[in-house]
């Protein structure tokens, strides 16, 4: 890797890995690896125990259940739990589970979002899974992290009181592919208690590793529904959420939505009411609890459309899943999260497909940490990367051409420790230049794109049109001095970028 610091041309800093790392090879996580110790096991004749997350309180951690609940728990195998226990029953559907007393509706909405990729799906869950004659206590699951897909190994010991599951549950008490995937995951976090609270975006971009975008509904972009409408028909995962209240957490409101909660985007219809209505359907990962406003299951609207779209649309189960309108959707909900294998879901001209670079690199407290612009003095120290846009910005192409993501990575395996630095970018253009560009350049130019505001969050990204030039792209954290590692994505579109 070069020296921190050396400006680097992106598309000569790609990630090369050896395809080590990636959906067909992926890193063996905390060095476990499936297939030595399933072979371990059956030699042995014994079920797996998994020492890098053990069965007990240090895996659920702390916070979650009181002392009195936690001396309750008891950690079982599936067939000590049901009589007849498989992996997967009848497929894989959102309608298989609910949540537990952990706070991960965020993940859970996101697997209801996985649910409708089967592709992307099997890469995730495995489903050649069972409790046949090679079963022997031990699972894996497949999730992104930072740049590198990895393999995470489970014992299926499961968390239980008085027999049942304490956290996620299916309701077929036979199906466990939910229960596991959450303990998967719980060992990716540090524990189940550091699943509580998170955003959509994290979850969608570890079942994916491909590119998001955040959209907030207070003040939608005008091509929202276009959007959504290419986005049901790409490879991509979609779920919003509600805002936060003053109330208590979980907070049921008189219109059937919950406060500060999760939910998955699982379809959009424009149905004929005289007038054309669009209309958007969410899921709620608890598997029960709906909207109760105009089009919920037992709207009279319904009775004003043809029979065709009733039979399409309308479902009156408490399953958890309804319908509301577009307006209803950016009045009553703050952002839509849409994640995708390809930024396609973008649109644009799709004779020219998007191409992807990635970075990964480091501000080093004292040479390469050089803070926001506020810093004049060492903004310039900050790793430094260019681009080159090329073609022609004629009226029919002149349209956003590039995405820019940057993410932050963490020091810490345990999530709830992890402390997130606010970090951001700037993109200047330049004519000819060679080297680093010195302290000077900067305090003569200004940005001519940037992400809005410095954030503290695990990501930062903007969605952006850049006309032919040289570019320079400098991500920072806000203030100087500050350590931390980040992994740099550039989607462009080909014609534009080389």
């Amino acid at each position: 890797m070069p020296p921190p610091g050396v400006c680097l041309n992106i598309m000569d800093a790609r990630n090369k890995n050896n395809g080590y790392g990636t959906i067909t090879n992926p890193e063996k996580f905390l060095n476990q690896g499936y297939q030595d110790l399933k072979q371990y096991c059956l030699i042995r004749g014994v079920r797996y125990i998994d020492e890098m997350f053990p069965p007990d309180r240090r895996s659920i951690g702390e916070g979650v259940l009181s002392q009195t609940d936690m001396k309750r728990v008891e950690w079982l195998r599936p067939a000590k739990i049901s009589p007849n226990p498989s992996f997967v029953l009848d497929g894989i559907s959102r309608f298989d589970f609910g949540q537990g007393l952990i706070g991960d509706c965020w993940f859970l909405a996101s697997i209801g979002a996985l649910t409708f990729q089967k592709k992307v799906l099997e890469q995730v869950v495995p489903i050649d899974q069972a409790f046949d004659e090679n079963y022997c206590g031990l699972f894996h699951f497949r999730f992104w992290r930072f740049g590198r897909w990895m393999d995470v190994i489970i014992d299926d010991k499961l968390p239980t009181i008085n027999g049942r599951l304490i956290f996620v549950h299916s309701k077929d008490p036979n199906e466990f592919w939910p229960a596991l995937m959450e303990k998967a995951y719980a060992k990716v976090c540090g524990s189940y208690t550091d699943m509580s609270a998170g955003t959509l975006s994290e979850a969608m971009m570890d079942f994916t590793g491909g590119i998001h975008m955040c959209i907030g509904l207070s003040d939608p972009p005008p091509d929202l529904w276009e959007l959504m409408c290419r986005a049901g028909q790409s490879s991509t995962l979609m779920g919003c959420g509600t805002p936060q209240g003053e109330t208590a957490e979980n907070t049921v409101l008189s219109n059937g939505l919950v406060q500060g909660h999760a939910y998955t985007v699982t379809g959009v219809k424009q149905v004929s009411q005289g007038n054309p209505v669009q209309l958007v359907r969410l899921w709620n990962p608890w598997g029960k609890g709906e909207w109760t406003g105009d089009w919920s299951d037992q709207s009279s609207l319904w009775k004003t459309v043809s029979a065709q779209d009733r039979e399409v649309c309308l479902s009156v189960a408490d399953d958890g899943e309804f319908w509301l309108t577009l307006e209803d959707f950016c009045k009553f909900f703050t952002d839509l999260d849409i994640c995708g294998l390809s930024p396609d879901f973008l649109g644009g001209n799709s004779s020219h497909p998007w191409e992807t670079s990635t970075y990964e690199g480091r501000w080093v407290a004292g040479t390469t940490a050089g803070g926001c612009l506020n810093n004049k003095d060492t903004f310039w120290t900050n790793p430094q990367y260019r681009i080159k846009i090329c073609g022609e910005c004629s009226e029919d192409v002149c349209q956003n051409n590039v995405m820019v993501s940057l993410m932050q990575k963490p020091d810490k395996r345990n999530r709830r420790l992890v402390q997130n630095l606010h970090i951001g970018f700037s993109i200047y253009e330049y004519k000819a230049h060679t080297g680093k560009f010195p302290a000077s350049f900067f305090s003569s130019h200004a940005p001519v794109a940037q992400n809005k505001t410095y954030l503290n969050a695990r990501e930062v990204m903007e969605f952006l049109l850049l006309k032919p030039g040289h570019y320079l792209i400098m991500p920072s954290t806000f203030s100087y001095n500050e350590t931390a590692s980040f992994l740099l994505t550039i989607y462009a579109k080909d014609e534009t970028h080389c």
